[in-house]
């Protein structure tokens, strides 16, 4: 069928160049418009591929080229180029090869009286130019000048005709080539005169568009030098500063404001960041030298960078897009075991798995009898909020209290929301509302406010960062607190946190500990929603910005670097990552003096990434000493009018490695304090500290009954900076030291878990935590994990990166989940013996039956995993290889789709299984490819919240991220029970367990007798991710193709209503 079809078509283009018949000419035009302007562009691809192009190209040309050029053939021709042609990435060639470009030329010329015919010779010059070195030609040959005769000054006449040129001068001027030209013949001042012109008289703005397009074109003129000195001598920044001032807050000046906006920070005057150095402030001698840290001076040569990498001549189509970073070398695909070490290295890693070779005398008796033992701390899972059916629109505190103890399965039964959303208005709170305007907080303290109130006016500075100067140095008025007004956290302790801080090793030699960390951090009772983004807030600031330039005297120009100045508004500078000069995101500061229910600005002017969760609905941490004090010991989300977005600061480029033009961003926020002359501390997300986990491993291991639970906590290895990384063993004490049951105890397959490779990530070490302690707790799933697999769990893999404050980096200044290929014992020790420990157990033939590593995600919402798959990283990148002989085992997709169904956070839509050339060398995809692990994932936790589910529209909190913890727990509990390799005695456990929860969970129950092995590819996700946001309103649309479709389409409607109403006017004659 599908040749026939082929052979019909190409039949079709034959005779349409061949043939010189007029009516059949527009009969196969008119057939090939129809059979085009239905279905997907997959119909134009097709005639692209069986050369369409060329076909409706050398028509054109030889249809023009006669002695009349007939117009009833040459319209709908050219707008069949104008649709084929937006979507062949060749055009521009193809049409210069066929002296198409002189022939539009040529045309456009001689209907310069004509504005009809005149808009169709527009729109093809417009695809042509679509290639940089198609519009280049183009510029030579005097287009520009054309369209200059085009453009006139406010006319009511002709003005789609006027649109057009002016989106197809902006296409033009793509090219470098040909923006040189537009300033050395003095196009700047011209354009700014008819923008001034059409604003001032447009003032009905039934012409916006027209003026957008004069401003795209002093955009694409204004990424070069020489167009930014032109347009600052024309007065461009004031002239456009004064529209935009009284233009802000005009809704319908949307797709003006934009543009004029990113012109004026275009042009605004480039600068180095105030800083001596952009170098971190302290640097780490670490073995083999410091790693790759670039001489941080901006240079001359970092300000004169002619913009972006859209204004060299080189086509659009050799631009790489995110389909080149897919691999598609099948020797780096398939599965490659092998070493990075010798054999006898693995020995060392027996001592790490002793309950391989533990004997186990001591369960001589049975379990239970005679044994006694000090609980410290619950062991349930405390941190999964509580449940809420359908039914169930709200809990009150007793309620919570009572159903603390429920297990997880009786959860997912009723329901997998914590706040269901018809109780999103009871529960969802806002920020400290229960504080009354007298800036204190009342609650079950009411009688000792006053009290709390003397000691805070006297002692609060002291308190809010104790010092670690003697052994378990709490002075005696904070001890006194701890007794008095301190709060049950569970699995934290002040004085044990005190001790372990003084064991930890840093590169600044910290000597105070930050008060949220010692007191301790307890989740609030509700949920906050994202934060309604105000319409404009980043408008605003780049618009004060600029301001700060056109009118110097209007503000305050000053960057503040202490926060103990009567100033509301600070610009804030966030130190590099240790041996580094980048990665500046994560902050975490304190901040005292301030007055209540007056706002503070913070503008954080040094962050890297070009897009942030803070444009989406996120904001910062806070957390009040006072709160804590009066019983509320809480990080909450907090700030408003906050926006991220692109600065007038460049980075230079021995920072970037060589690549110039990018700039730094800014974060700004304003924060309303609850209390007058409080301490506050302010993050960028939950922080978690090295301390915080090993104060809370030791009280895990205390916690439990060493007689049911096995809990080894040991060093993986000691890091760069001599700290020890943990390494943690959990799995069910045999039931006793006979043979059958030490046999299955030591035949449990492994599972292992690692996180905070990036230090900035600190949610990653939240759901740990939740991992953690539902592993350890008496749920009746955590109990089944225990009694059929061994877990080992590396919870923190960057340690000496999360003491020193690094976002991403090591000591060494390295991103350590790109060091798992070839990592070194010296240099990246906690790598190495992770891998080593891998590849033991691989060299045992006890490989990780999954192997997960948790981060954290700044651009994009919920909670989601990557995976490797050769299949659909082949299928994506079309690749030519065929897929279909490849055999691989698609259960990669089962552990996400088992989460998709149980945890609220999770989606499916946002996985992918592609491999990357730049992931190459991570975790994820060398434990996949080297160890052969089918089920290697990374998963992702938003900084933000979700967007999808029962937490649709909330931030996450702790609660939150932890309950991901446990219910990833329960996913491989589920995945064990589908696999074809689940015991019997698990499976018939489970049945037992489940009893009437059958009807919930019971579709994830496969046994393998009726495990399928048909392809599960049928339902395959979008492989890419799909990342809405840009850090810019996209402005940059002049080459759009559904808005050229548009504009097509309304000219042949309207030529239809036109030959309608002519027709009808014609028969009124006739009958008269």
């Amino acid at each position: 069928m599908a040749e026939e079809e082929g052979s019909g078509l190409q039949v079709l283009l034959s005779t349409l160049q061949s043939s010189s018949d007029k009516a059949a000419i527009l009969t196969i035009l008119q057939l090939l418009g129809d059979l085009l302007s239905v279905g997907t562009d997959r119909r134009i691809h097709y005639m692209i591929s069986k050369g369409g192009s060329e076909a409706l190209l050398k028509t054109f040309v030889d249809t023009s080229r006669t002695p009349s050029p007939d117009y009833d053939v040459l319209l709908p021709l050219l707008r069949l180029l104008a649709k084929v042609g937006l979507r062949d990435k060749k055009f521009g060639h193809k049409a210069l090869e066929l002296e198409a470009l002189d022939v539009t030329l040529i045309l456009a010329r001689k209907n310069l009286s004509h504005s009809h015919n005149l808009l169709h010779c527009l729109w093809a010059l417009r695809v042509f130019a679509s290639s940089v070195t198609t519009g280049a030609m183009l510029g030579i040959n005097g287009a520009m000048e054309l369209l200059f005769k085009v453009i006139t000054p406010y006319t009511r006449k002709h003005t789609r005709t006027i649109r057009a040129a002016t989106e197809v001068l902006a296409v033009l001027l793509k090219s470098r080539s040909n923006s040189r030209r537009a300033v050395n013949r003095g196009y700047v001042t011209s354009l700014l005169r008819l923008h001034q012109d059409w604003h001032s008289r447009d003032t009905a703005n039934s012409h916006v568009l027209i003026r957008r397009g004069l401003l795209l074109c002093l955009k694409r003129i204004t990424t070069l030098v020489s167009g930014r000195e032109a347009f600052l001598a024309a007065h461009g920044m004031e002239t456009l500063f004064s529209i935009a001032q009284n233009c802000l807050e005009d809704e319908s000046m949307e797709p003006v404001i934009s543009v004029l906006l990113e012109i004026l920070r275009q042009c605004y005057p480039k600068r180095p960041l105030p800083l001596v150095t952009t170098c971190s402030a302290y640097i780490f001698p670490v073995p083999g030298g410091l790693h790759s840290v670039p001489t941080c001076a901006a240079t001359e040569e970092d300000f004169e960078d002619d913009g972006d990498e859209m204004d060299k001549d080189s086509d659009l189509e050799d631009v790489k897009d995110q389909g080149d970073d897919l691999e598609t070398d099948m020797e780096k695909l398939n599965f490659k075991p092998g070493l990075d070490r010798p054999e006898e290295e693995l020995k060392q890693y027996e001592a790490m798995c002793l309950e391989l070779s533990c004997d186990f005398e001591e369960l001589g008796s049975k379990p239970g009898n005679d044994l006694t033992f000090e609980v410290l701390q619950p062991a349930n899972h405390h941190h999964i909020p509580v449940a809420a059916s359908s039914k169930q629109h709200c809990l009150n505190k007793d309620q919570r209290e009572d159903t603390v103890q429920t297990s997880l399965l009786s959860m997912v039964k009723m329901g997998k929301s914590t706040a269901h959303p018809s109780s999103k208005k009871r529960l969802v709170m806002s920020t400290y509302q229960h504080v009354p305007p007298n800036g204190l907080g009342v609650d079950s303290l009411r009688n000792d406010i006053s009290d709390i109130q003397d000691f805070l006016e006297e002692d609060i500075e002291a308190i809010s960062c104790p010092r670690m100067n003697a052994f378990f140095s709490i002075s005696t008025r904070l001890d006194k607190l701890l007794h008095t007004r301190g709060k049950n956290i569970p699995f934290h302790d002040p004085y044990i946190y005190m001790a372990k801080a003084r064991r930890t090793k840093s590169v600044v030699d910290f000597k105070m500990i930050a008060f949220p960390d010692l007191w301790g951090h307890h989740p609030p009772p509700f949920s906050q929603s994202m934060l309604e983004r105000k319409r404009g807030v980043q408008r605003i600031k780049i618009s004060e910005d600029v301001r700060r330039l056109v009118q110097p005297r209007d503000l305050v120009n000053r960057v503040v670097f202490s926060l103990d100045e009567p100033w509301f508004e600070y610009d804030l500078l966030v130190n590099a990552d240790v041996n580094s000069a980048q990665h500046q995101q994560w902050f975490y500061f304190k901040v005292s003096g301030m007055r209540a229910a007056i706002p503070y600005r913070f503008n954080i002017i040094n962050c890297e990434k070009p897009n942030s969760q803070f444009n989406y609905g996120m904001q910062p941490t806070l957390y009040s000493v006072r709160e804590a004090l009066l019983g509320r010991p809480t990080w909450i989300r907090t700030g408003h009018d906050i926006c991220y977005y692109k600065n007038h600061y460049l980075q230079g480029a021995a920072v970037t490695g060589g690549a110039s033009g990018k700039y730094y961003y800014t974060l700004t926020f304003a924060v309303t304090f609850p209390h007058s002359e409080d301490i506050c501390y302010l993050a960028y997300h939950y922080p978690y500290t090295y301390t915080a986990l090993m104060t809370h491993l030791e009280i895990l291991e205390k916690s439990i009954n060493p007689r049911q639970i096995y809990f080894r906590q040991e060093s993986l290895c000691q890091t760069l900076g001599g700290n020890p990384c943990p390494l943690v063993t959990i799995t069910a004490m045999p039931e006793s030291n006979s043979t059958d049951d030490m046999e299955q105890f030591r035949h449990r397959p492994y599972q292992v878990i690692t996180a905070r490779a990036h230090p900035g990530e600190s949610n990653a070490s939240w759901v740990m935590k939740g991992t953690l302690e539902f592993l350890i707790s008496n749920d009746p799933v955590a109990r089944l994990l225990r009694e059929n697999f061994i877990f080992k769990i590396i919870p923190m893999l960057n340690p000496d990166g999360v003491i020193n404050g690094n976002h991403r980096c090591s000591l060494r200044g390295e991103d350590l989940n790109r060091q798992w290929l070839s990592p070194e014992a010296h240099l990246q020790p906690t790598i190495y013996h992770t891998k080593g420990l891998l590849h033991y157990l691989s060299s045992i033939g006890r490989g990780p039956v999954v192997f997960c590593d948790f981060h954290g995600h700044s651009q994009k919402k919920n909670v989601f995993i990557y995976g490797c798959s050769i299949k659909e990283t082949l299928w994506q990148a079309n690749c030519p290889v065929g897929t279909s002989a490849l055999l691989e085992d698609i259960s990669y997709r089962t552990l996400p789709k088992i989460l998709d169904k149980l945890a609220p956070a999770f989606t499916m839509s946002s996985c992918s299984f592609l491999v990357e050339k730049s992931r190459a060398s991570t975790a994820r995809v060398v434990v996949w490819r080297e160890m052969g692990v089918s089920r290697s994932y990374t998963m992702e936790s938003s900084y933000c919240g979700c967007n999808q589910g029962p937490y649709k529209g909330l931030q996450f909190g702790t609660s939150e991220l932890e309950e991901m913890g446990a219910m990833y727990c329960l996913g491989l509990l589920i995945l064990e029970l589908k696999s074809g390799s689940c015991s019997h005695q698990l499976l018939t456990r489970a049945t037992a367990l489940l009893n009437d929860e059958e009807d919930v969970l019971g579709h994830h129950l496969q046994r393998r007798w009726s495990r399928s092995s048909v392809s599960e590819l049928d339902d395959e996700p979008a492989c890419l991710e799909e990342i809405d946001y840009t850090s810019d309103v996209s402005s940059d649309q002049d080459g759009s193709i559904p808005e050229l479709d548009r504009q097509i389409q309304e000219c042949v409607s309207n030529q239809d209503e036109a030959e309608e109403e002519d027709g009808a006017r014609q028969n009124r004659n006739a009958i008269l």
